[in-house]
This record gives C-alpha cells, structure tokens and sequence, in this order.
C-alpha cells in the first residue's frame, strides 16, 4: 500500500481526502509534480519526529510548490502521529499460517467496506490457478446460466465451488480455501466440462420435478443428483428419454424425501460423503434402497414415522416445504406444465367481515382463519384453471367445469377431497376429513417398501 505526499484523493465521489493505493513496486515509481508515492509499511522505520523531517527533506518533499510541501508535511506528520502516538489500532498476531483463516479474518474486517464473499476470494484464488480458463468469468456466468433454468433457482457460487469438491470426488469435501490449493483446482479445470454439464443436467431434471427457487428448500439436494449423472456418463435427454423414466422415478422420490426430513440442515456433508460412497460407479439406476439403508441409523434418516407425517399437515401455503408435499401427493403429474398451489376454498372469502356475513361466528370463526392457509385446503391445479377458478366458490366452481357426476367423482377422488357436503358453511368438517385422507396417503407413501412403486413421476 501507497500513499501520494504530493497532493490529496482526486475522487470525489468517495469523500476521501488521503490518496492510498496497491500499488506494484514498478507503478509506484511514476513521478511527477502532484505524484509522490510513499510505502505505508516505511513508516514503522521511521522512529521519531526528527527521522520524519529528514526524509521529506532527503527526498526534496519541502522544495517547490508551498501548497504541496505543506500537504506532504502535514500528511507524513499525520501518519506517523496515528501510527506512533495514537492509541487507536487494535490487533493481535495471528501465527496460524492457514489461509482458510486469513480469508476468514479478512472477512470480517472488511465487512465495513466493500463486502467480499468467501466464494469472491476464492475465485480469486481459483482465476490466479487456472491457465486455460477465466474461473471467474466462467463460474459466475454458469450461476447466471443455471438461474435461468425453467422457473429460475438461487444457486450461488460458494455452491459451484462446493458442487466441484463432491463431483471431483475429492477426499475433503469442506468448503474450505485449504481444499482449493493449486493441485486441486488445476484438477477441478480439467474437469470442468464434465462437473458443468452434470450440475447443468440436474438442474434441468429438478426443473421437470416442479421445483424453482421459492420451493427448492435445499440447494445442496441438487448435488447428489449430479453425481450420479456424471457416474452415468453424461446420458444426453436424462429428463426427457423414456430409457430413464425408471431412474427419474427414484431420484425424484429421493428427492421429495430427502427435503420434506430436511436432511441437509446443519451438516451437509454428512449426507453427501456417505451419498457419494453409495453413488460411486453406480452406471446403472439410482440407488435408493441401498441410500436408504446408509443413511438409516444415522441423524439424517430417511425413515419418517407418524409424528413427522402429522408434523407435515400443518404445513401451510407460502413455505417452501408445501411444494414438496403436494408433489408427493401428486406423482403423476407432468410437472413440465405450470401447476399452482390452489386454495380450495378461496382465500379470498376467509375475511372476518365476509365469515360474519355468512353466519359463521364464535369457534367457527376462529376455525376458518386459523385454517385457511393449511395444507388440507390446498391442492395443485394447473395455471389456466386456477386462474378461471379465482375467487368462486368451490362447490359451484366443480359443478361448473365437471358436470358429470363421474367427471366429479374423478376430480375428488384425484384430490383427496371427502365425501361431505362441499359448501363453504360445512369448512370444519371438509377440513378434518380431508386431513384425515391426506394424514392416510402420506403414511402408505412414505413407507420405503411402497414409497418407490407409487411415488413415480410422469417425467
């Protein structure tokens, strides 16, 4: 770091009187009459106020211009005033040389400038390594790319660099800067046609599964998928080509259980190194049984019991995990058409003026606002539908669009809806039946031995 003694900061913008700069040793040797570039670091050589006088005059800072010697004067004096004398440096010296704590350092110390990610300085790490591609320039386009798939996601570029340690099949998966050394990433360029078009691929397929960023709860989720692409050999139309509709069955059912237990809360990586143990050289199908079996007497079980489906009921309508939900309840739509959460009965009707007009009141009222928005009034229904449906009433809206008694039939048995009187007045009882429907479906569906032969997608 520099420091200009001839003249002041020129950029305005910035409100900075003093010009400090990195500069190269090369750079810094510029001269000129408003230019003269003064080694922070030097200023611990100089001890005393008589050393810093003799060298603003041993390097001619005193001659010519009044203006600028009074400037190169009072700013050396200033500097070595606030280095020397004012007790307003705060440090202590680290002695650990790891550089994964360095960054972390730098981190916080910088979080009152212009804030850099732990994933910006390892990509700096990353383009110095690099010699056939502009990490930088590449990974965060390929964020930019993925983002845009189908609804769009929120991947990031610390999941890019996570993403490349697991498909690297590096020993150390933790996402930290000792594991992006020049071995490891020169290994991680040489890859990257493969490990990009793996995560590309499954981002596509978890695109047709119905997820977008507002419902995909776990980026990490993605990963394994990829994995198991790459270990298959880069198939090409993995999401579309009838030859894998049986290996797209079970990673969506993984899929499906692996967010709604939330396995990847806390310690990721204690779902992807076991994951990646069981994937490694399966060229075949996904192996759900066998990661099933891995991962079952651990902390991040795939086994739900009947507290976690009961726990799932009450699931409500703008949280990530009611996609989720509604997708296991749902396993043969194609989800590569638009499908909304719908309220069954219509939101718009559960205000406590409207509730009032229509004679519920008491418990009842307390009842229909409290129950809204759960999972038992909500279903998936296709865009143009849902927009025709709108604020009608439920009842009227199913005779309506399904005049047949059959044509009905078929719609509510499709949806989990009871066999009670469907007005608006009889909410209560429509609500509890169909909890108790859906509370059934959700216990045969998770059930490992029934999960994988009724749980199958349309994709």
């Amino acid at each position: 770091m520099y420091l200009n003694l001839r003249s002041q900061a020129k950029d305005e913008s910035r409100d900075l009187l003093f010009d400090f700069r990195f500069l190269t040793e090369k750079e810094a040797q510029v001269a000129a009459k408003d230019i003269y570039w003064f080694p922070v670091s030097q200023i611990l050589d100089l001890k005393n106020l008589a050393q810093v006088n003799n060298f603003l005059i041993q390097n001619a800072l005193m001659e010519g211009d009044k203006h600028r010697a009074l400037f190169a004067n009072e700013t050396l004096f200033k500097l070595w005033s606030v280095i020397h004398q004012q007790p307003v440096i705060n440090y202590f010296l680290e002695e650990d040389e790891s550089l994964d704590k360095v960054l972390n350092i730098f981190i916080r110390v910088n979080s009152g400038g212009t804030i850099l990610s732990y994933s910006d300085l390892l990509l700096s790490i990353a383009t110095a390594q690099w010699t056939k591609i502009d990490a930088r320039e590449t990974i965060t386009g390929f964020v930019d790319e993925l983002n845009g798939i189908g609804n769009g996601f929120d991947f990031d570029k610390d999941w890019v660099l996570k993403s490349c340690l697991v498909l690297g099949d590096f020993n150390d998966i933790a996402f930290k800067v000792d594991n992006f050394n020049k071995a490891n990433m020169t290994r991680i360029e040489g890859l990257w046609e493969e490990i990009s078009q793996a995560l590309r691929s499954a981002a596509i397929l978890v695109s047709a599964f119905g997820y977008a960023r507002e419902f995909l709860t776990s980026n990490n989720a993605v990963i394994p998928i990829a994995y198991h692409i790459l270990q298959r050999g880069l198939p090409s139309n993995f999401d579309l080509s009838s030859k894998y509709n049986a290996d797209r069955q079970k990673i969506r059912t993984w899929l499906l259980h692996s967010l709604l237990k939330r396995v990847f809360g806390g310690q990721p990586d204690n779902v992807l190194r076991p994951m990646r143990e069981v994937l490694r050289g399966v060229e075949d199908e996904f192996p759900l049984d066998e990661i099933r079996e891995k991962l079952k007497k651990t902390p991040k079980s795939l086994t739900f019991n009947t507290d976690d489906v009961d726990a799932l009921l009450d699931t409500k309508y703008g949280k990530g995990y009611t996609f989720s939900i509604l997708a296991l309840l749902y396993p043969t739509l194609d989800f590569r058409n638009s499908f909304h959460i719908d309220h069954i009965h219509p939101r718009s009707f559960f205000t406590k003026g409207k509730l009032t007009k229509r004679g519920v009141a008491g418990e009842h009222l307390t009842f229909y606002l409290d129950h809204v928005d759960v999972l038992s009034n909500l279903q998936l229904l296709e865009g143009v539908p849902n927009q025709e449906k709108s604020d009608t009433d439920f009842q009227e809206w199913l005779e309506e669009t399904h005049r047949s008694k059959q044509a009905r039939h078929s719609f509510t048995e499709r949806n989990y809806i009871p066999d009670v009187d469907l007005a608006f007045t009889n909410f209560p009882e429509f609500f509890e039946k169909r909890r108790e429907r859906i509370f059934e479906e959700l216990l045969r569906l998770l059930k490992p031995e029934t999960a994988l032969r009724d749980n199958s997608a349309a994709v």
